[in-house]
């Protein structure tokens, strides 16, 4: 029986590998994400223009002006000298946000009073504005408070923020380990949502069936290749990631690739259903783009799973792109225990077990 699997197992990969074209498919895509996605998946906002509406034109304007120039998340200081010239500077996208300091700005800051300014966002960019705003509300902050240090009524010291696991705030260190899940989920389910449906299209299904192999034996046969091909993508992130992006790795190994075969496990499950019931390969392509697009919006990875609606929180639980996204950042960023990642891989185990009774169910109806 051993020797079966082993069988259809090299016979998956020799139509895998077997061409130069086919290697190209497995690496490219992995190489040309690991390229792109930390630099273009970020959260950080740079050399973008800010707008300024100085109303007050005082020595303490001028001076804070001074200091927005120099943050990093503004390139340019646009100074404008009008409502008119402030709506359209924002209407043409012309800079991120607007700040307007009214006309008693230094008047109050020299009487000791805390003097306010109105920021203006782009509603069109909110999550790039409201980063930056955080910027300027920082600067504001310090400069207030140098300006203000011997007035009787600041009695405490700000606020130290510390952030763990990424003390600079490094989105590649965010986006790398993501990358793991993300792209072994997109490799892993073509290749088995495409296994099937090749062979019924090159017309060797029925050979298959006729051979000494039984439905479940295939189903192994098919699910190996792709299960492999999911790790070896995976270990090429994990070591793009320590070794070209610096990105510390705190965890265990073991625990990292024990919750992968676990986790590659319920996606064979989705491919071989997707698989069993799609005639051509075209359909089973559509299957995997029909499922793959849910599966990273409901991950976390583009938006917290605590924002969404209590019964799309629910739905979550049912994509194995969510716990195991939870997996792999935690042990590589903050040394996740083994109690940690049990609960997210038993979600996995259940997942696995229900997707691979229905691909097994439905593979055997089709036969039937």
């Amino acid at each position: 029986m051993h020797l079966r699997i082993i069988a259809l197992v090299i016979k998956e990969l020799q139509m895998l590998l077997g061409d130069a074209a086919g290697r190209r498919l497995l690496i490219m895509p992995v190489v040309l994400q690991l390229l792109l996605f930390p630099a273009a998946a970020t959260l950080e906002v740079k050399n973008n223009t800010l707008a300024v509406f100085d109303q007050d034109g005082g020595k303490a304007t001028a001076e804070l002006i001074q200091r927005f120039s120099q943050a990093q998340a503004f390139e340019r200081i646009l100074v404008i000298h009008g409502s008119d010239e402030l709506k359209s500077v924002i209407d043409e996208q012309r800079a991120l946000l607007a700040i307007v300091i009214p006309e008693d700005f230094s008047r109050r800051i020299a009487q000791g009073a805390n003097p306010r300014v109105q920021a203006i966002l782009d509603g069109r960019r909110s999550n790039s504005g409201q980063i930056a705003l955080g910027y300027i509300n920082q600067i504001l902050n310090q400069y207030q408070r140098e300006m203000m240090a011997g007035m009787e009524w600041v009695q405490s010291e700000p606020v130290t923020v510390r952030h763990w696991f990424n003390s600079n705030l490094k989105y590649h260190w965010f986006v790398l380990p993501s990358l793991v899940a993300t792209i072994t989920t997109a490799s892993t389910l073509i290749v088995t949502s495409l296994s099937l449906s090749r062979e019924r299209e090159q017309g060797t299904f029925d050979q298959l069936l006729v051979s000494p192999l039984t439905p479940g034996l295939i189903m192994v046969g098919k699910a190996i290749p792709a299960m492999l091909v999911g790790t070896v993508q995976g270990t090429i992130i994990l070591l793009a990631g320590i070794f070209v992006y610096g990105i510390p790795f705190q965890g265990s190994l073991v625990l990292l690739y024990g919750s992968m075969f676990f986790y590659l496990l319920s996606l064979v499950g989705f491919g071989l259903f997707i698989s069993s019931i799609c005639s051509t390969q075209q359909q089973a392509f559509l299957g995997v783009f029909c499922f793959m697009m849910p599966a990273v919006l409901l991950s976390g990875f583009s938006a917290p799973i605590e924002n969404m609606p209590t019964w799309m929180q629910w739905i979550t639980w049912g994509d194995p792109l969510r716990h195991f996204i939870v997996i792999v950042k935690g042990v590589f960023l903050k040394d996740m225990g083994l109690n940690q990642v049990a609960w997210h891989v038993l979600p996995l185990l259940v997942i696995a077990s229900v997707t691979l009774t229905a691909a097994n169910l439905s593979f055997r109806r089709r036969l039937g």
